[in-house]
């Protein structure tokens, strides 16, 4: 029974993956239950049974690309001292991020905001997509707030309007990197970076 469970669970993994790189090339709305059982070699029914709707497996894909997210660009910050240097390392990795082959280096928050922009406020996936980009913005804000404690930005600065810049910032950067292809887009992305944060230099 163990065992068995045990498979269940690296097939449940391997539908996700399958499904996380299939949004992250073609959107959210691409998904379907036929077209991950086809790549896989299973059968609808087997991809149903382990996953559920549809709704479901695009649920089950936001929530690994958010976990995906905080281990790529949160988590390494935190091993870097509380203010500047912590708000330098998510900035430093999420150029690095941008900059990865296909799908790994692919945002579905930034995609998933223009996919899913006219969609009724109260639609699930909507909300699930708002959730993430709360918990990143929020995440953002309190590395400003650290460094304005620390005395590395200026005690006045207005935190939620350079959070909306660095924001507005990545967001660029995704479009620069993945539509674009600008080969500086690392260069370029660091010396816009430099020069917004040293407006707020305490």
């Amino acid at each position: 029974m163990e065992a068995k469970t045990e498979r269940s669970e690296l097939t449940q993994s391997a539908i996700v993956d399958v499904a996380l790189e299939m949004a992250a090339l073609d959107g959210l709305e691409s998904l379907s239950i036929g077209e991950v059982a086809k790549r896989l070699n299973l059968s609808k029914s087997g991809v149903f049974s382990r996953i559920g709707s549809r709704e479901a497996l695009q649920r089950a894909v936001l929530d690994e690309f958010d976990k995906r997210f905080q281990q790529d660009i949160l988590m390494p910050a935190l091993r870097e001292p509380r203010g500047l240097p912590r708000l330098d390392a998510i900035m430093r990795a999420w150029l690095q991020r941008t900059t990865l082959p296909g799908a790994r280096g692919a945002c579905l928050y930034a995609a998933g905001s223009f996919e899913f922009d006219d969609r009724d406020e109260k639609d699930p996936l909507r909300e699930a997509l708002m959730a993430g980009i709360k918990r990143w913005r929020g995440a953002l804000k309190r590395s400003v707030l650290q460094a304005v404690e620390m005395g590395h930005l200026q005690p006045e600065l207005d935190a939620e309007q350079l959070v909306f810049e660095l924001d507005g910032l990545f967001t660029a950067l995704m479009r620069e990197a993945r539509f674009m292809r600008d080969p500086q887009v690392v260069e370029r992305g660091w010396a816009c970076y430099q020069r917004l944060i040293n407006t707020y230099r305490g």
